[in-house]
């Protein structure tokens, strides 16, 4: 059978163009792009917010993290996204990490802000208060446990992008907010709203992933999440998304840069998918709990700036964090970033706790986790 009327042809045929798209889908969307605003794009790491030992914000230590993340990768960082706690900050809190982490973010990555508050008003003012300490974007999501309708919820949307100036992305997660952002709102946003950049979809429906590109033309970027059980890094991209809005890249960024390239030629989609499977474990660990529960304690057995999640959240222990550590042991993290996390300080101990770059020798610091150095296991 001649390749052109194989099934492999059609497929790849199908992926000649770049991005996955048609040829009006591209132009509209280079057309469309704004020199002044930040369109997401490759792996945006949802960032933890470290605590210290009081269980205040570290911001030392949220600086410590944006360099580890600049060292290693990453496009962009989300701060205070589901995966930073932002309903456990107050929002004097949420003010600080603006105040402290825009101006040390400028120059080394993009970064948005969660804004989403109770109410619109709320949500306003902090979105407002971001553009004006110089963020680059914010991210919205439907305000939580208000189940607002689908006409209230374009109404809050647009009123906050509409509010600002500067990048705007959506976050579709029902799962944490029980309503659905549908695929009509969002393009009816769009054409209301020049500076909304982006759509993250944390929604297990291949439909509506292909509803928002199709409609929305190509005009804003599509991430997604990579919560293993939507499975969602493959199809998003193959669709023409643009890349991933995720939590595993707190402790292997290198790894989600390398799985979260827009898909350009058919070397990239053979790569993204053996990425994709390759590092499932990984993003299997990472939502091993109720997020950030598993992340925040990933971070820690990394030898990074984490501090427990907030209450109500626990903290991981036992036989569920000694599965942590074995996957970070399996996939060599610790000595695959040994030079990047030198220097950092254990959370866990009073005293500096120097990482080694080098390989493992028997019973060195390198062949263990902060969980052994520290005692983290035996706290109660």
């Amino acid at each position: 059978m001649a390749r052109g009327h194989s099934l492999f042809g059609v497929a790849a045929s199908l992926i000649s163009e770049p991005f996955c798209i048609t040829k009006k889908a591209r132009l509209s969307q280079e057309v469309s792009v704004r020199k002044d605003l930040i369109y997401p794009e490759g792996s945006w790491v949802a960032l933890i917010t470290p605590f210290d030992e009081e269980g205040a914000v570290d911001i030392p230590g949220f600086k410590r993290l944006v360099d580890f993340q600049k060292a290693n990768g990453t496009s962009g960082l989300l701060l205070m996204g589901s995966t930073g706690e932002p309903t456990s900050l107050t929002q004097d809190e949420r003010r600080q990490i603006i105040d402290e982490m825009t101006p040390y973010c400028q120059g080394k990555l993009p970064v948005f802000h969660g804004a989403t508050c109770g109410s619109t008003a709320q949500t306003i003012d902090l979105a407002r208060y971001a553009q004006e300490k110089g963020a680059d974007g914010i991210m919205l999501v439907v305000p939580p446990y208000v189940a607002p309708p689908q006409g209230a919820v374009y109404g809050f949307l647009k009123s906050v992008c509409q509010s600002v100036d500067i990048s705007v992305a959506v976050y579709n997660n029902p799962a944490r907010v029980i309503v659905n952002i549908d695929p009509p709102t969002i393009i009816r946003l769009l054409g209301e709203c020049p500076n909304l950049v982006a759509d993250k979809e944390a929604v297990p429906n291949l439909a509506q992933l292909a509803s928002v590109m199709e409609g929305t033309g190509g005009r804003i970027r599509l991430l997604c999440c990579d919560a293993p059980n939507y499975a969602l890094p493959i199809p998003t991209l193959g669709m023409g998304g643009h890349g991933t809005a995720n939590v595993t890249g707190n402790v292997a960024p290198r790894e989600m840069a390398e799985l979260s390239r827009p898909w350009r030629s058919w070397s990239d989609v053979v790569k993204g998918r053996e990425a994709y499977f390759k590092y499932l474990p990984l993003m299997g660990a990472s939502y091993s709990a109720t997020n950030p529960v598993a992340i925040k304690a990933m971070v820690k057995l990394m030898g990074l700036p984490s501090g427990d999640p907030r209450p109500p959240l626990p903290r991981i222990e036992g036989d569920r964090l000694k599965l942590l550590k074995e996957v970070i042991r399996r996939f060599g993290l610790r000595e695959e970033y040994g030079e990047s996390l030198k220097g950092f300080a254990c959370p866990n101990c009073n005293e500096e706790e120097a990482i080694e770059s080098s390989g493992r020798n028997g019973g060195s610091t390198q062949d263990t986790f902060a969980s052994e150095v520290c005692g983290l296991e035996k706290k109660t």
